[in-house]
C-alpha cells in the first residue's frame, strides 16, 4: 500500500514543489488550498502524469474550525497521513502601527494555531504506527525580530521553537519533525505580502521553489530537525548567536525597508 502525505498550501509555490517530488515517489496525495478551481487543475494533472490517487480538499485554513474541518475529511475518506506538510503560510509588509489587524489575525490564525492543530490531530495516529514525518514551513525569519514585518517574523520564531521542541520530545517514536527555513524565494509570497520592492527581494536573485522544496524534502527524509536553505541564509540565520540582537534587528530593518 502506497503512503500519503497532506500538504497545505499546495496551489502554488514550495507547497506545489513538495506536492511534485512527492507524487514522482508514487506517494498519494491530499492537496490543501483556496484556490478550488486552481486545486482541482494540480491534482487532475498530478493523478494523470503519475498514476496515484490525489485528493482535492479546498478550504481556508485561516479560519475556525477548519484544521478539524480537513482532519474530519481525511479520516471520512479513510486515509491515512505518512507525511504532513504544514506548508500554508503568508506574511503581511508595513508597520505594525499601520497593518491590517483583520490580516494580521488571519495569519496568526494559519501560520501558528492551524499548524500547531495540524500537528496534534494527525500526531496521534502516526504515534500508534510508529511510523511518520512532519515537515514544518518556517523561514529564516524565524532567528531574528523582524521590523515591518513584526507579526510575521514571530510567527515564524514560534514554528521554530514548536518544531525543535517536539522533535525531542518524539525521539524513540519513530516519528521525526523537520522545520525548514529558507529565505527569500521565488513563490509568490513577495507580491502577496506586498513586499516586492523591499531591499530583501528587489534586484536578488532568490532561489527557486523546486529547489527549496527538495532541500526540504531532503532533509525531512534524513530525520534533520532544523533545515536552513542556502549557506548565505545560515549565516544570516546565526548572525544573531554572535552579533547584538539589537543591532541584527537593525540590519534586518535596513534589508526589509523599500530601495
Amino acid at each position: 500500500m502506497r503512503n500519503t502525505a497532506l500538504v497545505t498550501g499546495a496551489s502554488g509555490g514550495i507547497g506545489l514543489e513538495l506536492a511534485r517530488i512527492f507524487a514522482a515517489r508514487k506517494t498519494n496525495l491530499v492537496l490543501v488550498a483556496r484556490n478550488k478551481k486552481r486545486l482541482v487543475e494540480i491534482a487532475d494533472n498530478l493523478r494523470s502524469q503519475y498514476r496515484i490517487q490525489v485528493y482535492a480538499i479546498p478550504l481556508d485554513l485561516s479560519t475556525r474550525d477548519a484544521s478539524l474541518q480537513l482532519h474530519e475529511a481525511v479520516v471520512g475518506k479513510g486515509l491515512t497521513i505518512h507525511y504532513l506538510i504544514n506548508n500554508a503560510g503568508f506574511g503581511c509588509f508595513g508597520q505594525f502601527l499601520e497593518t491590517s489587524w483583520d490580516k494580521e489575525e488571519a495569519m496568526l490564525s494559519l501560520n501558528v494555531s492551524t499548524l500547531t492543530h495540524l500537528t496534534k490531530l494527525f500526531l496521534p495516529g502516526m504515534v500508534k504506527r510508529g511510523k511518520g514525518r512532519i515537515l514544518n514551513v518556517s523561514s529564516t525569519a524565524a532567528f531574528q525580530p523582524g521590523p515591518l514585518m513584526a507579526v510575521y517574523y514571530a510567527t515564524k520564531a514560534y514554528v521554530l521553537s514548536f518544531s525543535e521542541a517536539i522533535a525531542n520530545e518524539l525521539k524513540g517514536t519513530g516519528i521525526t519533525v523537520t522545520v525548514l527555513c529558507p529565505g527569500p524565494t521565488l513563490s509568490g509570497f513577495q507580491k502577496a505580502a506586498v513586499m516586492e520592492d523591499s531591499r530583501l527581494v528587489r534586484g536578488k536573485k532568490l532561489s527557486t521553489a523546486e529547489a527549496v522544496a527538495q532541500y526540504g524534502y531532503d532533509a525531512m527524509m534524513l530525520g534533520k530537525t532544523v533545515a536552513i536553505h542556502g549557506g548565505r541564509n545560515w549565516i544570516l540565520a546565526n548572525a544573531s548567536r554572535v552579533l547584538p540582537r539589537s543591532l541584527v534587528t537593525a540590519i534586518v530593518r535596513r534589508l526589509s525597508e523599500v530601495a
